[in-house]
């Protein structure tokens, strides 16, 4: 069976590890990929993506940022303590259950859990897309590299807006008007 290398809404899932508060005053841009995974979230819900958001145990790191909070509005938060979202149970049920095949990742810290997760979930088949201008770290150096051994692993990296514009596939899109206002 041939891998569709381009996003289809009908299977992907939106996955958003551990934009938390406790790294706001670390993460270099950390506004700016807050915004970018609100823009992903607000597309997802017009697209009807599931959404799954992890926390890093939230009773150290504190829970999500606020701004992202009242984006997801409703959504359910998954805690975890491993660095992996496919070491948690929670998660990984929610994933597989899903039964999406493509996953779309967005959080923090690059070089850890993002890394971690991608690589697990590359082993077990599914393929994954990093929003690269909605993940960081503390150190610019271990955001590169971990981007740069994603790719090498087999990790697409793309934008949030590149990801969206390939799941509408086309501006006759019934939904393309409401979710270009969402990237303006």
């Amino acid at each position: 069976m041939a891998v569709n290398k381009l996003l289809d809404v009908n299977q992907s899932l939106f996955l958003i590890i551990d934009i938390q508060e406790a790294f706001r005053p670390h993460i270099p841009d950390l506004e700016t990929i807050i915004q970018r995974t609100q823009i992903m979230v607000q597309a997802a819900k017009i697209l009807g993506l599931l959404i799954v958001v992890t926390e890093q145990y939230p009773k150290g790191l504190g829970r999500t940022v606020e701004p992202l909070q009242q984006s997801l509005g409703e959504s359910r938060y998954y805690e975890k303590t491993a660095f992996s979202v496919m070491n948690e149970l929670g998660c990984q049920d929610a994933i597989r259950r899903a039964g999406r095949k493509q996953i779309i990742i967005a959080g923090i810290e690059a070089h850890v859990c993002v890394l971690q997760t991608a690589l697990q979930l590359l082993q077990e088949d599914f393929q994954v897309f990093i929003a690269a201008d909605a993940v960081g770290s503390r150190r610019k150096v271990d955001n590169d590299l971990a981007l740069e051994r994603l790719r090498q692993a087999g990790a697409v990296t793309t934008t949030v807006e590149a990801a969206i514009m390939e799941m509408t596939v086309s501006s006759r899109h019934p939904s393309f008007k409401e979710i270009s206002k969402t990237i303006k």
